[in-house]
């Protein structure tokens, strides 16, 4: 099987996800899927079973249980395959964190040049004085 087809499973991506943090028994990988994806034990079973045979996923045993765990090497092959498109989104990622900076820098710069305004955070009071005022200086007044 293909590693993307392998991959293309969205159960099978959860799985990786989940030993991605560390080895887990296949109880525990099976009550997460069954609780998330809501598939049967055997289900569960069978995509640790591609992901076993596919090279995704190790086993060992440890007394009664199998303690499964990712293998890098097979997304280390599709991460040489992404290489070559890496270039579409890597100058619009750099742009962006640029552009993250540059904003952060700018409200450093505004707040160190008027550090009494902090957030604009008007309270609710505040707001309904203001619109009386505006509300009164718009109509017009009369001599009497």
């Amino acid at each position: 099987m293909h590693a993307f087809d392998v991959l293309g499973d969205p159960v099978r991506r959860r799985i990786l996800e989940l030993l991605a943090e560390g080895e887990l028994t296949s109880g525990a990988v099976t009550a997460v899927i069954q609780e998330e994806f809501g598939i049967s034990q055997p289900a569960v079973s069978q995509h640790l079973r591609v992901l076993r045979e596919s090279g995704f996923a190790t086993v060992r045993p440890q007394g009664a249980r199998r303690l499964y765990a990712v293998n890098s090497e097979p997304l280390r092959d599709v991460d040489v395959w992404l290489d070559r498109f890496r270039r579409f989104w890597t100058p619009h990622l750099d742009a962006l964190a640029t552009e993250i900076a540059r904003g952060k820098r700018d409200r450093r710069l505004r707040e160190a040049a008027n550090p009494t305004s902090g957030p604009a955070r008007t309270s609710g009071t505040a707001r309904t004085a203001r619109a009386d005022r505006s509300d009164s200086e718009e109509q017009p007044r009369r001599d009497t």
